[in-house]
């Protein structure tokens, strides 16, 4: 019986040992079988010291339990004599459940954690073979295979080897089992052992030497029959039917559960044409598939094959013949893209409720690391044999040797690589489970943490430790594996190795520039030297390389970085941004090499960069204020031409800031990931163009009439929008659509008045033309009365008389966007009360105005359309493009808007949610009108910002293709889908529009 005060000591002791249970244990420790060991501080102190006391003491008493009488005093007194070995055995009891089971059916395999010559800290693959050597059949390979394992976790958890040494051992014994296995394939089969001969070759962690405790072990087999009778006709097929017979039976011996449960699955599918292909092949077929048919992960996967089992000789022989297949892999077509979208698609594969808890697959886990790596590796392992390892870790060391990945960013990898290893061992080793996520239960993670040497809290250090190197993998998993390193071709510290030209060409080749050569120029420019300049740009370069990479146009993006840098890199603000804001530098790569617009705008007044290192800098400025800048600006200057010179500087400015805003909204980062939908993104657009455009024709009257006339025109003038200037849904590349209209001021000569007008718009459209460094902005009047033939500017009696006797339906129609831009806004405001009954006609068009709009676009579409084009992919004219969407709203607001207010917009989606929302057109068909409308708008402002001039249809050449591809939100290789998903989105629209619009 315990003796109260003594249990209340106890108890105590056992809080401050870790025990959670110290009732529980307090009980376990009074069993008969520990009678030898109550009381014992050595022993309380050494279950204190393993991850989980509470189940280190369960697996001990029920190791004792299992002892007979004689054992049991042999295994006491070895547990309190030995301390090697006590805490071997306990540290393997306190972390894993599965080998304590193992222990209690197999009570007298405690013995083997007794001996630790220096010898046996690295036993390797021989030492193995003799610990299996006994095992006749399944069961008893088990038994042996657990046996060996409880050594190699002893040592594990006692801290002897590290986690690299852990995974080599595990790597060694699966070697030695697979070879067992196939001798008792062997000794069952004789036949077919006489028959064949059959190489096993290791892939994956097996073969790279850095196992799991629980992992598929990966295999490829290769058989030949025996060189005695090989030449004889049907041999080799006898010989690959027995040789499969054999791997089969291999296959089996590992795989199937018994009451000892499985070893490990053993898993064939990386075999040539996965689990479709046979099991085993030739050399001679392996190589044909491999020069062929092979993937680039096929080639990426053999980089870890080793030949471990089976007729030595013939796997030496594969391994031979396939090497120089692996290192020739980063040649073929899309090498790089293939590996990244490989990584990509394995991340998105992950269910969403695990990702967070993925320690291997997910982003920032052991994938990212090995990834990375092999991609490296594979790169530049066709001229460096240096980086021709299969385990991770060396070849991580390699390729920071080589100066392939710098020193720091290595030790980093290396850091976090061996930690989330270190979990995940940890993690399996408890149930012998195969699973990679993190558990969720607090028990489990307070093990987990425990088992890795934290104590303190060891639930919330783990945590952080566990994402704090999660986020530096993914960080350098970004900078490496999708990014080229700036050691490639930057001047390095003194004594530090250089990559030479050559190699720095295949990297940056690698990484998506076509033209290595010039990109070592442009770095060698950039980043050479000992001044302050070259410092800060060596420590932005391999992360700005990767950005342009992550483009359809590195080079374009490198080089206009180097001109920027050229025309600012003196300039000390520009250094300390790109030094201290991580986001101006990103934004900057994005905007350089997404296309020719926004660079152009840029080059023309670097100091526009400012703008992207702001967070306030990307928002669009108002209207109010912009106009107030820009007559500010005009006011101050000395005559027409300086001032329009300095509205136009100030469109410049906002155009760039426009763009530059559209371009990071629509791809994102990984820091801001993409807030607006496309269609935010293209009201915002449009908006903020025709803002500017406003401003600046409102600078340029002031200009106009300041030169001639001092502050007051004889007449007053007003300039109204129409098109997408007046409908606010400017594109990049249109012109501005306006009418003018003036009226005398009292006591001015009508004719006065007249030339007066004509002579202000005719000074307005030559300064906004003049050739400057800043994209010109065409004024296009071909929408008034008469068109081309009528005169420029009217007077609003002339448009009444006009309207009132002449006008037509389709000046009806494209009066529903006039809106006024500048000028006399009350003059405006009375043109806009006489046109609204010719664009809302009380109780809507007549038939017969209706049967005009129809004809006429039916006309447009068979004659606009140029030549050529294709009518399914034409933004504008196309098939469900913008002039089907349009055409059909604005039918509805010429039949409607005289009864529903909302109709009365210049602004094409607000016209159509306002028909939506009045029951005029379904939910779907609306949607539908919508997305096909933005659609369109986002590919002609896209065209545009890629290639710099307008267009209405995707480019032709596939590089401006991609970046157009990139900006609509579809990665690399995704083209293809991109015009498709146009054409059936447009499909579907001109459907609608059939149905709506013609009545169809």
């Amino acid at each position: 019986m315990t003796v109260p005060g003594r249990r209340s000591s106890t108890f105590s002791r056992l809080l401050r040992h870790g025990f959670t249970d110290p009732s529980g244990a307090e009980r376990l420790l009074d069993v008969p079988e520990l009678s030898a060991l109550r009381g014992d501080s050595v022993l309380l102190d050494a279950l204190g010291a393993t991850a989980d006391p509470d189940l280190a003491l369960r697996g001990l008493v029920r190791l004792a339990e299992a002892q007979g009488e004689t054992e049991r005093q042999t295994f006491t007194t070895t547990l309190l004599s030995a301390k090697p070995f006590r805490d071997r055995l306990l540290g393997v009891l306190g972390a894993s459940e599965a080998l304590a089971d193992h222990l209690a059916r197999h009570p007298r395999d405690w013995e083997s954690l007794v001996t630790y010559e220096a010898a046996d800290l690295h036993p390797g693959v021989p030492e193995f073979e003799r610990g299996l050597a006994g095992a006749a059949d399944a069961v008893s390979l088990r038994v042996a295979y657990r046996r060996c394992l409880l050594a190699i976790a002893a040592r594990d958890v006692c801290g002897t080897i590290d986690v690299a040494e852990t995974a080599a051992e595990l790597a060694d014994l699966a070697t030695a089992t697979l070879r067992a296995a196939l001798r008792i394939a062997r000794a069952a089969a004789p036949d077919d052992d006489a028959l064949c001969r059959l190489a096993v070759i290791a892939m994956g962690k097996c073969g790279g030497h850095e196992l799991n405790y629980v992992s598929d072990v990966d295999v490829i087999f290769v058989g030949e029959p025996v060189k005695e009778v090989g030449d004889r006709e049907g041999d080799e097929g006898k010989a690959l039917q027995a040789a499969t017979r054999l791997a089969s039976h291999l296959m089996r011996i590992c795989s199937e559960t018994t009451v000892e449960g499985t070893i490990w699955p053993v898993d064939a599918n990386l075999r040539p044409e996965g689990r479709n292909g046979p099991l085993v092949r030739t050399l001679s077929s392996h190589l044909a598939y491999y020069q062929r048919w092979a993937k680039t992960w096929e080639f990426q996967a053999l980089l870890k094959a080793r030949a471990v089992a089976g007729d030595p000789e013939l796997g030496a022989q594969y391994i031979e013949a396939v090497s120089p297949l692996v290192w020739q892999a980063a040649e073929r077509d899309n090498f790089v893209p293939d590996v990244q979208k490989m990584r990509r698609r394995v991340v998105d594969n992950i269910p969403a409720a695990q990702v967070d808890r993925e320690l291997k697959l997910g982003p920032g886990g052991l994938r990212d690391v090995e990834f990375a790596v092999q991609l490296l590796q594979l790169v530049h392992g066709r001229s460096d044999a240096g980086l021709h390892s299969g385990t991770t870790l060396d070849a991580l060391a390699a390729l920071a040797a080589g100066g392939y990945v710098g020193r720091a960013d290595a030790a980093q990898l290396d850091e976090a690589y061996r930690f989330l290893r270190a979990m995940e061992h940890r993690i399996q080793l408890y149930r012998l489970r195969r699973t990679h996520l993190v558990p969720e239960d607090e028990a489990d993670l307070r093990r987990l943490g425990r088992s890795l040497g934290l104590r303190t809290d060891p639930v919330a250090e783990l945590n952080k430790e566990w994402r704090r190197h999660a986020a530096v993998v993914r960080r350098l998993h970004e900078k490496i594996f999708y990014r080229p390193l700036l050691d490639a071709v930057a001047q390095l510290a003194p004594g530090e190795i250089r990559l030479s030209p050559k190699a720095a060409g295949q990297r940056l080749e690698a990484l998506g520039y076509e033209d290595p050569a010039a990109a070592l120029r442009h770095l060698e420019a950039l980043a050479s030297g000992v001044s302050r300049k070259a410092a800060i740009q060596r420590t932005l370069l391999p992360v700005l390389l990767g950005w342009f990479a992550d483009s359809a146009d590195p080079d374009a993006g490198l080089l206009g970085f180097r001109k920027v840098s050229d025309a600012l890199g003196k300039t000390p603000w520009y250094l300390r941004l790109l030094r201290d804001e991580g986001a101006a530098a990103e934004n900057l790569a994005r905007v350089l090499s997404a296309g020719r617009l926004a660079p152009d705008l840029l080059l023309r007044a670097p100091e526009a960069v400012a703008l992207l290192g702001d967070p306030e800098g990307l928002k669009p400025r108002g209207r109010d204020h912009l106009e107030q800048e820009v007559l500010a600006a005009v006011g101050r200057a000395g005559d027409a031409e300086q001032a329009v010179a300095a509205a136009r500087g100030v469109r410049r400015r906002e155009l760039f800031r426009t763009a530059a805003a559209d371009l990071i909204g629509s791809y994102g980062t990984e820091d801001s990931p993409r807030e607006l939908d496309p269609g935010e993104l293209v009201d915002r657009v449009g908006e903020s163009v025709t803002d500017l455009n406003a401003v600046t024709i409102a600078g340029a009257l002031r200009a106009a009439v300041r030169a001639e006339w001092g502050e007051e025109l004889p007449t007053r003038f007003a300039v109204i929008g129409m098109g997408r200037f007046g409908g606010h849904e400017l594109g990049y590349g249109s012109d501005a659509d306006v009418l003018f209209v003036h009226e005398p001021r009292e006591g001015v000569d009508e004719q006065e008045a007249a030339r007066a007008a004509n002579r202000v718009v005719t000074e307005m459209r030559r300064l906004l033309q003049l050739p400057t460094a800043d994209p010109p902005l065409l004024i296009d009047a071909d929408l008034r009365p008469e068109g081309k033939s009528g005169p420029m500017v009217r007077t609003l009696k002339s448009y009444a008389a006009y309207y009132h006797r002449w006008s037509l339906v389709w000046e009806s129609q494209a009066l529903l966007r006039a809106e006024p831009m500048a000028g006399d806004l009350e003059l405006a405001g009375r043109f806009i009360e006489l046109v609204d009954p010719l664009r809302y006609p009380a109780e809507g068009l007549g038939e017969d105005a209706v049967r005009e709009i129809r004809r006429l676009k039916a006309r447009m579409e068979s004659e606009r359309l140029p030549r050529g084009a294709d009518p399914t992919l034409h933004a504008k004219l196309g098939r469900g493009g913008l002039s089907d969407v349009e055409w059909t709203v604005q039918l509805f607001q010429m039949r409607h808007g005289w009864a529903e207010p909302g109709l009365r917009t210049p602004r094409t989606r607000d016209a159509l949610r306002a028909a939506h929302s009045a029951g005029l057109i379904p939910t779907e068909e609306a949607q539908t009108l919508d997305e096909a409308w933005v659609l369109a708008s986002r590919v002609r402002n896209a065209v545009m910002l890629v290639r710099g001039r307008p267009g209405d249809t995707f480019p032709s050449d596939p590089r401006e293709l991609a970046a157009v591809g990139r900006y609509l939100g579809y990665g690399p290789g995704r083209v293809g889908e991109m015009v498709d998903d146009y054409r059936r989105i447009t499909r579907r629209a001109r459907a609608v529009v059939e149905e709506l619009f013609y009545g169809a």
